[in-house]
């Protein structure tokens, strides 16, 4: 213990202090040693000063502790150098003050690195961001949903490629819902808004619901096609089956009567009649058997049996297209292209369902160009920036009109006089139940691109 007392040292020094001032005084009074009362004030001065500094202690501990908690600087320690048990008890308390932030501080950095997180992964796109439309978050979903590789400092940078969204974003209110299209995405936008500290804050979810959309429609087509195929198939049915049975009547009543009496002759108005009932019957059979045979086409557009996957090489697939179809396209004086990088590029597809689209697609190409002097058609595979198979389809036909090609898809629509209006929705329903989409792209009097991506 011993000077390193605060009290004694306190003590030590007030004694010192006025035997140094006793000093001086006798020095002033009985003796004339100038320059040795002169060093001994020179020490009163410095043992007054050095007192009160010792003294200050404590304040000067207290300021520190208290700074150290304004600007979250917990890397301070106190310690009571021995200044007796009140000042250990003192500097204990501010220790452990200081170690209970330090551990609220840590909690809350787990908590903020934890949310962020959870927050980079989830699934849905969230953006947050000020009235000015300064971005505080932006997460991975979002920027894979805008196509955008790094987040952005302010919604203006979306400017030049989402001009209406950023300004829907920037005119949302809270609690307002919103469908945007983004390229070939639909999304749902949900917007709040909540204040932190002094700053309010807008908070936006992006949730693509492309895929429910299409699977949707998909299956309120189905259902529509199968209450329609069903009324019809009872109602023509029986008028085939009736009119077969006549004009089969009809037949064996004219033999019979002219076996029984030869002679018979049958009135020319009667057989005119009757020519005319036969002629009828049979214009209704065969309509009726035509009429048949276009409803069950469009029945099989929901009774696609579930895909058996299996690994092929895209060159086999493309391969049997060609096999296929390159001699009408000979004929036409179409030019086929085809080509797949790497050459050993593999897919995971029931190979019947996804041979039957690309059939459809080619299809159509080739009736898009069949009549064009320079007619060209190109089959293309190869994986995209994220290791998915993509298979491109290209004609240099004339192209579709873009108020046309938001309807290709759906069932029954047709530009062509004799097409059925079923061939690209079999084709999109075979690729939603491959788990991927299927995209189109044209330009007017240029091209015309069918894209199929697998997952």
């Amino acid at each position: 213990m011993g000077f390193k007392h605060f009290r004694l040292q306190c003590v030590v020094r007030v004694i010192l202090l006025g035997l140094s001032l006793l000093v001086v005084s006798y020095l002033a009074v009985a003796t004339s040693l100038f320059a040795t009362m002169v060093l001994v004030a020179a020490t009163i001065v410095y043992q007054s000063f050095s007192l009160i500094h010792y003294v200050e202690t404590t304040n000067r501990q207290l300021t520190r502790f208290m700074q150290s908690i304004e600007f979250a600087d917990l890397s301070q320690t106190f310690n009571g150098r021995r200044l007796g048990a009140s000042f250990d008890e003192l500097y204990r308390s501010f220790t452990d003050v200081t170690e209970v932030f330090r551990k609220v501080r840590a909690e809350r950095e787990e908590q903020y690195r934890y949310l962020q997180t959870v927050v980079q992964h989830v699934g849905v796109g969230v953006i947050t961001y000020l009235p000015n439309g300064d971005v505080e978050i932006m997460n991975t979903a979002a920027r894979r949903l805008l196509d955008i590789g790094t987040s952005i400092h302010n919604l203006s940078a979306l400017g030049a490629s989402h001009p209406q969204l950023v300004e829907r974003l920037l005119t949302m209110g809270p609690g307002e819902r919103n469908l945007q299209k983004v390229g070939e995405s639909q999304l749902s936008l949900y917007a709040t808004e909540f204040k932190m500290q002094d700053r309010h804050l807008r908070l936006v979810s992006l949730q693509n619901i492309e895929s429910e959309l299409e699977e949707k429609e998909m299956e309120a087509w189905q259902n529509l096609i199968r209450v329609l195929t069903h009324e019809i198939m009872n109602s023509v049915t029986p008028i085939a089956s009736l009119a077969s049975t006549a004009n089969d009547l009809l037949a064996v009543g004219t033999e019979k009567h002219h076996n029984a009496d030869s002679t018979l002759s049958v009135p020319m108005v009667e057989t005119e009649v009757m020519d005319d009932v036969r002629m009828a019957l049979k214009t209704i059979q065969s309509r009726s058997e035509g009429l048949l045979h276009f409803v069950q086409a469009y029945r099989n557009l929901t009774r696609i049996r579930t895909p058996e996957l299996q690994v092929i090489p895209v060159t086999s697939l493309f391969q049997g297209i060609g096999d296929l179809l390159s001699p009408r396209m000979h004929d036409a004086e179409i030019i086929f292209e085809v080509q797949v990088l790497p050459d050993d590029l593999e897919v995971s597809v029931d190979p019947e369902h996804i041979e039957q689209a690309l059939i459809n697609l080619v299809t159509n190409a080739i009736q898009s160009v069949e009549n064009r002097t320079d007619a060209r058609i190109r089959m293309e595979a190869e994986l995209d920036d994220k290791r998915r198979v993509l298979i491109r389809v290209t004609d240099n036909g004339p192209g579709i009109l873009p108020d046309v090609l938001e309807k290709i898809f759906i069932p029954f629509f047709t530009t062509k006089q004799e097409g059925s209006g079923i061939g690209l929705s079999l084709s999109r329903q075979i690729m939603r139940m491959h788990r991927g989409i299927i995209i189109a792209r044209s330009s007017p009097d240029r091209e015309t691109t069918f894209i199929l991506r697998f997952p």
